[in-house]
């Protein structure tokens, strides 16, 4: 299959600032589409503090200046790769710090507690976006407002915790990926990334759509596997990469609304096909509601399956 680089298609923004107007139905189709159709999207006017994001971004950058560029060119796949040869490893300097159900941030060497008190500020405003982004999908899948919650939970709720990456200059960008392909394992992924350098890419229709840098602190979120499974497939997650630049260091700060280590996942009963009926059931029922929505004779079936009177 041949991968075309696409640079004209454009991102859905989903402006919650609608969603309490008379544009609420608009928007949330908008998400749905986008949710189905795309598996990324742009979210502006958030509730969170843009203030506290630039600072977040500013500190995070100073501790890769003071703490990590250097041990990162010093590694052996930067010395390996300045040598013209590769390695199965991706060119990036990065740290995970947890932040539900128990925090790790203290943890993380040479982190001030400015960093900590600032990131966690951030992350008590992130996880409110991620929990009504998590009911807003719910509404559009017809499932109860707290299903995904619920379903992603544990004993003390989701898991919650962010990755932290910086994609340093690179010597040989043909030769290496700052992340390889992939898809996301987890569920929601909230992405607060660089005003300024590019990189990151997703696979949309066999065509690869550059990311642009995140301006006046839009959030990008993706959906991850988790989700796919638990919508039975209509919420896909999408394949992404980040490509390497000679010039500019990229900042990324993804953060992972994701189910508990112990929670058990599998698709909302709502949303899966009957199955286990006999075709000449199917045929009787279909003789009195050809004309009506199939919608709605696949949920009586369903309940046929179920032993419920219909």
């Amino acid at each position: 299959m041949v991968l075309i680089k696409e640079r004209e298609m454009e991102i859905p923004v989903i402006d919650f600032s609608e969603l309490d107007g008379e544009n609420r139905i608009k928007t949330m189709s908008l998400l749905d589409h986008a949710c189905d159709k795309w598996g990324f999207f742009m979210v502006d006017n958030h509730g969170v503090d843009k203030e506290l994001m630039e600072k977040v971004k500013k500190m995070i950058n100073s501790h890769y200046e003071d703490h990590l560029k250097e041990k990162f060119y010093q590694s052996e796949m930067a010395k390996a790769l300045s040598e013209g040869k590769t390695s199965d490893a991706d060119w990036e300097s990065s740290f995970f710090i947890w932040h539900k159900p128990t925090s790790n941030i203290c943890r993380i060497p040479n982190i001030s507690d400015e960093l900590i008190k600032t990131m966690d500020e951030y992350v008590s405003q992130l996880h409110k976006l991620a929990e009504r982004l998590s009911n807003l999908m719910c509404e559009n899948l017809g499932l109860s407002q707290e299903y995904i919650t619920n379903a992603f939970s544990g004993p003390e709720g989701p898991a919650f915790g962010t990755k932290v990456a910086k994609y340093p200059e690179c010597p040989r960008p043909e030769l290496m990926r700052g992340l390889r392909e992939h898809t996301d394992a987890g569920g929601i992924i909230l992405l607060l990334q660089d005003d300024q350098v590019p990189g990151l890419e997703f696979l949309k229709d066999g065509k690869w759509v550059p990311i642009p840098p995140s301006k006046n602190n839009t959030i990008f979120v993706n959906t991850g596997d988790q989700l796919e499974i638990l919508s039975n497939g209509r919420y896909k997650s999408a394949v992404h990469r980040v490509m390497t630049l000679k010039d500019g260091c990229r900042l990324s700060l993804a953060t992972f609304y994701n189910p508990a280590g112990d929670a058990v996942i599998s698709p909302a009963p709502e949303l899966l096909y009957p199955s286990g009926y006999q075709f000449q059931d199917y045929l009787k029922l279909y003789s009195t509601t050809k004309f009506g929505d199939k919608g709605s004779r696949f949920h009586t079936m369903k309940k046929m399956e179920n032993g419920d009177s219909v």
